[in-house]
Order: C-alpha cells, then sequence, then structure tokens
C-alpha cells in the first residue's frame, strides 16, 4: 500500500531575539539586508559523505519516482511557491531525476539541472531531453558566477556536510537581484523513528542533520537577504515498520557516510513494537519531516 502524507502546520511568532530558536511552527518573516553580527559560529556534525550520497541516490534512481511520495509533496510546496510564468536562467539543484525541473522549463524557465549522482542525472536526461542537466555538488556548482536569476532546490540541501559552503554558492552563482526557493529537511526530522530505535535499544541509525538556525546564519553570513521563513512538519503514514524503513531507503536516503548494522528480524520485530507503543495513531506509522521553506534573495 502506497505510503499517504499529511502536511501539519501551525502558526506561531517569530522570536528576533537570535538567544532563541529560530525558526518556528508556521510562515514566518524575516527581514536582515545581509551580515549579522548575532550570527553563530556552528559548524555540522553530520559527517556525511558526498561519494556516498552519490552512490545511494545513483542506485535509486531508477525506483525514485515510484517512491519519492513525500518527497514531491514537499518539492510541489516549494513550486507552488515560485512565481508563474517564469523567466530566464533556472539552476535547480538535487534535481533527481528531473521532474521539477521539466515543470520549471513548461513554465517559461530556461533550466538547468544539477544533482550529485550521475544515475539520476542519466536517468534525467534520457526522461526530458530539453533539459540541460550536469552532474555536480551543490558545495562546488560547475558553473560560473552570477548566472542565474533563480535557483530551485527541494529536499537536497540537507545532504550537504557545510551548509556554508552552499550558501556561499548559492550567492556566487545567482545574479544580482536574483532569488531561491530553498526547502531543506533539518534536525528533528524522522524523531519517532529514533525514540523507538531508544526505546528498543537499537543503535541510533539516523543522520545529523544541521539545525534550521544553522541554515539561516550560513544564508545571511554569504550575505543573502531571508526574505521569508515557512517551517512545516510533512507527516509521512506507513502500515508498518518496514515499509516506513524503505521508505527511507528506497529513495537513496539509506546511508549516508556511517556504517550502520543491518537489523535482525528480531531487531524489526523489537522496533516494530516500540514504534507502535509510542507513535503509532490508529495502527497506523507516522514518521515526520521538519522542513523549512527558505526564500533568498540576492541585493
Amino acid at each position: 500500500m502506497s505510503p499517504q502524507s499529511l502536511a501539519k502546520q501551525a502558526p506561531q511568532p517569530l522570536k528576533q531575539d537570535l538567544s532563541q530558536p529560530l525558526c518556528q511552527q508556521g510562515a514566518v518573516a524575516v527581514h536582515a539586508a545581509s551580515h549579522s553580527d548575532g550570527l553563530l559560529d556552528s559548524q555540522s556534525e553530520s559527517g556525511i559523505s558526498e561519494a556516498v550520497i552519490a552512490k545511494q541516490f545513483s542506485k535509486a534512481a531508477n525506483k525514485y519516482d515510484n517512491e519519492a511520495h513525500i518527497q514531491c509533496e514537499i518539492a510541489q510546496a516549494g513550486l507552488n511557491n515560485l512565481p508563474i510564468p517564469l523567466k530566464g536562467d533556472l539552476l535547480d539543484i538535487g534535481c533527481a531525476t528531473g521532474a521539477h525541473s521539466d515543470e520549471l522549463q513548461q513554465r517559461g524557465a530556461n533550466v538547468t539541472g544539477v544533482d550529485i549522482a550521475p544515475g539520476m542525472v542519466h536517468r534525467a536526461q534520457a526522461r526530458f531531453p530539453d533539459v540541460n542537466f550536469k552532474q555536480g555538488s551543490a558545495q562546488s556548482l560547475p558553473f560560473q558566477n552570477s548566472c542565474f536569476s533563480t535557483v530551485f532546490s527541494s529536499m537536497a540541501l540537507q545532504w550537504c556536510n557545510s551548509p556554508q559552503a552552499v550558501a556561499s554558492e548559492l550567492y556566487r552563482v545567482l545574479k544580482p537581484s536574483g532569488m531561491a526557493e530553498i526547502a531543506i529537511m533539518v534536525s528533528g526530522s524522522f524523531s519517532e523513528l529514533q525514540k523507538a530505535r531508544s526505546v528498543a535499544q537499537l543503535p541510533a541509525a539516523v543522520t545529523r542533520l544541521p539545525e534550521a538556525r544553522l541554515w539561516l546564519n550560513s544564508f545571511l553570513g554569504a550575505g543573502l537577504r531571508v526574505s521569508r521563513l515557512i517551517n512545516k512538519d510533512y507527516v509521512d503514514e506507513h502500515q508498518d515498520v518496514l515499509s516506513l524503513l524503505r521508505s527511507i531507503k528506497n529513495v537513496g536516503a539509506g546511508a549516508t557516510g556511517a556504517k550502520q548494522q543491518s537489523l535482525s528480524r528480531s531487531d524489526i520485530k523489537k522496533l516494530s513494537l516500540a514504534y507502535k507503543n509510542i507513535s503509532a495513531v490508529d495502527g497506523v506509522l507516522p514518521l515526520t519531516y521538519k522542513v523549512c521553506h527558505f526564500r533568498l534573495e540576492k541585493p
């Protein structure tokens, strides 16, 4: 049975004090011209390997479109935030199999899709020969300075190990007055799975993602304006723990650098029981993706 997803959004006001959490539930406006004296010097400790990411997502390319249900929902929310129609040169970072790149081109933009996984790029180019696709890293984009009027990215940048490098590259490739619409999964995602593994006395196996604050500070530190920030929970629903685990692995996100021990049948039973006892609602297992939708502008 295909997983169904439910998006939940509860508006709260943004706290302006940088000592407090900056990414609240709901739509919030962030008014910052560029650099801020309050920026933190936090560093990502995710241990994410780009080589592993490229390999895993390449392996997932052929089944990605049939599995990426929640990813498509999140991407559609980002696409809906963009103007209609579009014009000028647009870069789609983490283009996967190219579906969103093609939609953006149909809306009037001259689109280039880039992905770190060669398998994804190959499949995207085969599916959409009228769109230009390239292999490359978001932390070292293979493009000249100031060449895109718009950048779009959804559910890709969390797999980078340096938010600061990503932010600098976004600033570099955007034209003056250019904008970026970015959706990033942040820390706190998969909390139900983490709790269940802990209760089942299984080792943690969820990649440590950067906090929303680190992304915000990185964008500001790179000289970008953050004109809008929406923090939203997307909840994927599954009938059993195996389908839940496969929903992560089958889109390429099953491994990001650290070696993880495979679960035995006994482990799966313990995890399933713990998950149901802690988080199940009417027999359904939820899996929460915490996502920040950023609107960025280059002065």
